[in-house]
């Protein structure tokens, strides 16, 4: 019986195909789970730097920004060098995009202009003050510091601005320990002289981007600065983005009149409400209301918090025929860069079969009136709260935005609200996940694992499936954070997918709803997906198939899938923090999601002519670990072969070798083939080999026995089978 059964597994394993190897579904944590800080950083790799993080060039003073000489134009030229991880890569361009959204400051690949910024990965995240007119300039982006709070905070020291806590009349606001510093740590806190710093006349900021935190150079574990009001001592050191000061005052430095990409905002509060404009080619009005008895019953600014205000535009459904119309248009919008988000919160108190339609009215030499083209129709049933929705418009003339609400047949006790109205030209997030109900959720959900709530699936626009994971109140080693990771999930576009998944960059975002986008100070983290990246359980790929790599999982209604291991931060934000600003409003989150393909960035250096040259930089050595970073000439002759791609990582020439559906290549010039055939001819010969060797002993040992047991009887011994 047992050389019967060993031969029926040895059978049915000759036609199972080779196994792969199993993973439990894991989350690692891009920062270790340690929510450190630029200064942090900076100490931990032994740099002595002036205040934590600025490169001083020997012959700079505290005053030396003091006049024009030290600013830079409007439009600042860039390197990005190949040494950067490519998460940071993705991170600055991010970081840029709010410059533009907020300022008047823009950004350029440099051309060979004289002075520029060259970003590299350094030891540590730091940079020098101002323009300091010596050609290339460096600003070091290093590990742990891909943030965009902290890109944002390095950039502003380029720009000219020291930090926040160093202001002459900082005295009046916070309280320096000075017993509590470390050793030889005292400098960084010295302030400077109003006669050689210029506050530009803004009040002193605790929610500044540029401010030290709580905690900063302490020796010990009591604090080192002391708010003077108590309340904002959890405040003061915020990477999350600029403050409403930050950008005071940096656009009083270089005379902002406007910023860049802004385009409009409307909250209704103001009568004129925004200059929009009620359509005469319509039968009914859009109505500014503070409620209605169907809801909404607040408007969305100020939810019913201020009394005397919170308005709202309110379209009617309850009265007039099937069809009727209103028509509200913006005042007329001049675009720059060909593409726009327009963002609104929208309350449906109607019937489901009432309707709201975006449309743009484009204005054209050939068609000055005018002409309207159909971008959005936003249906779905009533709900009693208020919904966030994204538009991405795409024009190029100048135009109106014009909503268009539509009674429906069906019996109505509401109509249709909006509020809160935002138009940039950005780049519209891909996904949003509006968790309802936050506050219960925060006070009932435990730390952990059995605290986690997960997101819809999503699709990115390559067509990878991916899903997010929140702990409400944190990992068991991390509690009282919000703690979020990325993970790829099993989809219906995996067999047409390039594996492992190559250089998709996820970033989520903590939306701050305040109603001026350009007041917002949301929380956000992005994710790369390396695909050389090894998981620390196993020689798998981080990032490859779910079903290879990941574990059983279901959606609510029972669906089975795969979800890969996770990637993220148990410290992506102290609840603190997330009570600090309008992360909760109407009782409910919304994390704004976008997966985008970032592979371009690979190789990010300038092509420049001839005539253009390297300046020269007085750069130490000793604060990047290496000297200045040249402009790279790696990969001119590709060492790849059969089609591998030469991509420079770390100054380094390195083969990414080409892969399909069951084949791929591998070695250090992808000079070896390797196929899922080969591997299952492999398996099938082992498996033969196995099951000839067990069928020799089996036939081996039947044999010996048998002839013992009849020379045993021909002794006239009694022997039995069992002996």
């Amino acid at each position: 019986a047992s050389c019967i059964s060993l031969c029926v597994f040895l059978i049915i394993s000759f036609f199972l195909p080779p196994p792969q190897p199993a993973l439990e579904t894991t989350e690692i944590d891009v920062d270790g789970g340690i929510d450190q800080d630029i200064f942090d950083i900076n100490e931990a790799l032994g740099l002595d730097l002036f205040e934590g993080d600025i490169k001083l060039d020997g012959m700079q003073e505290r005053n030396s920004i003091i006049g024009d000489n030290y600013r830079w134009p409007h439009v600042i030229p860039y390197v990005l060098d190949d040494s950067l991880e490519m998460n940071a890569k993705g991170l600055i361009l991010k970081a840029f995009e709010q410059y533009r959204l907020k300022t008047c400051i823009d950004f350029k690949p440099w051309e060979g202009e004289k002075n520029y910024i060259s970003v590299f990965k350094g030891s540590g995240c730091w940079s020098s003050v101002g323009n300091r007119q010596e050609g290339l300039q460096q600003l070091s982006i290093g590990a742990n510091c891909d943030k965009i709070g902290t890109i944002q905070h390095e950039f502003l020291h380029a720009l000219g601005f020291w930090h926040e806590q160093s202001r002459s009349d900082r005295d009046d606001y916070v309280s320096i320990i000075w017993d509590r510093i470390r050793p030889g740590k005292d400098h960084n806190f010295k302030k400077y002289d109003d006669k050689t710093s210029d506050s530009l006349n803004v009040p002193y900021d605790y929610t500044s981007v540029m401010h030290y935190s709580q905690n900063a150079f302490r020796n010990g574990t009591e604090p080192t600065i002391v708010t003077n009001i108590p309340d904002f001592m959890d405040v003061i050191g915020q990477r999350m983005d600029f403050s409403d000061y930050d950008l005071q005052k940096l656009n009083r430095l270089y005379n902002c009149s406007s910023s860049l990409s802004f385009m409009d905002t409307c909250s209704f509060e103001l009568e004129n409400i925004c200059g929009m404009i009620q359509s005469s080619d319509d039968n009914s009005d859009w109505q500014r209301l503070s409620q209605v008895p169907a809801g909404p019953n607040t408007d969305h600014t100020n939810m019913g918090e201020c009394k005397d205000s919170g308005y709202f535009m309110h379209f009617n459904t309850s009265a007039g025929a099937k069809g009727s119309t209103a028509v509200l248009e913006s005042r007329i919008l001049y675009p720059k860069r060909g593409f726009q988000c327009l963002q609104f919160y929208f309350y449906n108190s109607g019937h489901e079969s009432d309707h709201l339609y975006v449309w743009v009215r484009e204005y054209t030499s050939a068609h000055p009136n005018g002409t309207l083209r159909l971008i959005e129709e936003i249906k779905g049933s009533p709900a009693t709260y208020w919904q966030l929705h994204h538009v991405s418009l795409n024009v190029t003339s100048k135009f109106r935005v014009v909503f268009q609400g539509v009674r429906g047949s069906g019996l109505s006790n509401g109509g249709l609200s909006i509020d809160d109205i935002n138009l940039s030209e950005t780049q519209c997030p891909h996904h949003v996940w509006h968790i309802r109900n936050f506050t219960h959720l925060l006070n009932t959900s435990p730390a952990g694992t059995a605290g986690i709530i997960y997101s819809p699936p999503f699709y990115s626009s390559k067509g990878y499936a991916f899903q997010v994971s929140l702990y409400v109140n944190g990992t068991t080693n991390n509690p009282l954070n919000l703690a979020m990771y990325l993970h790829l999930i099993s989809g219906a576009n995996d067999d047409q997918l390039q594996w492992p998944c190559a250089w998709q960059q996820g970033t989520m975002i903590l939306l701050d709803q305040h109603p001026d986008i350009r007041q917002r100070m949301s929380n956000q983290r992005s994710i790369t997906t390396d695909p050389l990246k090894l998981s620390d359980s196993s020689s798998a790929y981080f990032w490859d198939r779910p079903d290879k790599v990941g574990s059983i999982a279901s959606f609510p209604n029972g669906t089975i899938f795969m979800r890969g291991p996770g990637s993220g931060t148990s410290t992506f934000l102290t609840h603190q923090r997330l009570r600090s600003r309008n992360f909760i409003k109407d009782d409910g989150v919304y994390i704004l999601l976008t997966m985008e393909d970032i592979s371009h960035l690979l190789s990010t250096q300038p092509s420049v002519s001839p005539t253009a040259t390297k300046p020269t930089t007085t750069a130490s050595v000793t604060l990047t670990e290496k000297p200045e970073p040249e402009l790279p000439n790696s990969c001119l002759d590709n060492p790849c072969e059969n089609d591998g791609v030469c991509v420079i990582v770390d100054r380094a020439p390195v083969c990414r070798c080409p892969a399909g559906d069951n084949w791929w290549y591998m070695g250090e010039r992808c000079e070896r083939k390797g196929s899922t055939q080969e591997n299952t001819i492999i398996a099938v010969s082992s498996t033969i080999s196995v099951f000839v060797v067990m069928l020799i002993v089996t036939i081996t040992t039947t044999v010996c026995l048998k002839k013992k047991y009849s020379q045993g009887k021909e002794n006239g011994e009694s022997r039995t089978l069992e002996e």
